[in-house]
């Protein structure tokens, strides 16, 4: 069954992955599941083998891992790649590269928790995103 509002707010609660998988169909695929005007969550399903491109963001952004094993290769840290699998959590700091390696031989699936608004970026910005609350 279709979601009839793809978007988590006051009036939809709750997404099933399950579903989201279905709607989407076979990787490569992105799909947002909260955007809101402070938080974003994303799910991504790649194959294993497409390789994001090494970027970094002017916020920090974290990564549950769903389904599947992918490789972070973050700056600082690169002859000690994260390998993270289903259950195990990821996080970069803001103005860190990171290159994003899903592995394995089977579709990967993470949801990533971000800012909205800023794609990747290939030049460091100047500093950090930064975030008022009121």
């Amino acid at each position: 069954m279709p979601l009839n509002n793809p978007i988590l707010d006051a009036t939809l609660n709750n997404i099933n992955l399950k579903e989201v998988k279905k709607e989407m169909g076979p990787p490569n695929w992105v799909r947002a599941i909260v955007d809101l005007d402070h938080v974003r969550g994303t799910i991504i399903c790649q194959e294993s083998g497409k390789i994001n491109d090494n970027h970094c963001h002017s916020y920090d952004e974290w990564w549950i891992i769903l389904e599947g094993e992918i490789d972070w290769i973050i700056e600082g840290r690169e002859d000690s790649p994260v390998h993270a699998k289903a259950g195990d959590f990821v996080f970069v700091p803001a103005l860190t590269y990171h290159h994003i390696f899903p592995k394995g031989g089977k579709p990967s699936i993470r949801l990533g928790i971000s800012f909205p608004g800023q794609g990747h970026l290939h030049e460091r910005p100047e500093r950090k995103l930064k975030i008022s609350a009121e």
